[in-house]
């Protein structure tokens, strides 16, 4: 959950720097901590069906490693819904940003959408 992370803590320095009230930094924090989930989701996801020459590297590591995965403990239709689930809660912490946030609400349905 390294990526996850690096993008929650992302979404916490933009509203420091964009100087946020506490309220706008708990948005952006619930937004950073679901789109940081997703992000995992989704890369376990590709390594399961992705593409290798889209994805970039190959694809099978985590199973063939024995690494526990949300797609191994929920399947891929589960993990999918929780994939959902994320994206629905990204984009609930925005709504007090309005149409501001639109360039972030692309980027969660993005994280969650993206082959590669």
């Amino acid at each position: 959950m390294k990526t996850g992370a690096l993008l929650k803590f992302a979404c916490r320095a933009g509203g420091i720097l964009g100087q946020a009230n506490a309220a706008q930094h708990d948005a952006l924090e619930r937004y950073g901590s679901a789109v940081g989930q997703a992000f995992q989701i989704a890369d376990d996801l590709l390594d399961v069906e992705g593409d290798p020459a889209l994805v970039g590297k190959q694809t099978g590591k985590d199973a063939s490693a024995g690494k526990a995965t949300v797609v191994g403990i929920l399947g891929t239709a589960g993990a999918r819904a929780r994939l959902r689930e994320l994206v629905t809660q990204a984009e609930t912490a925005l709504a007090p940003f309005g149409r501001a946030a639109d360039v972030l609400f692309a980027a969660a349905k993005f994280v969650a959408e993206r082959d590669a």
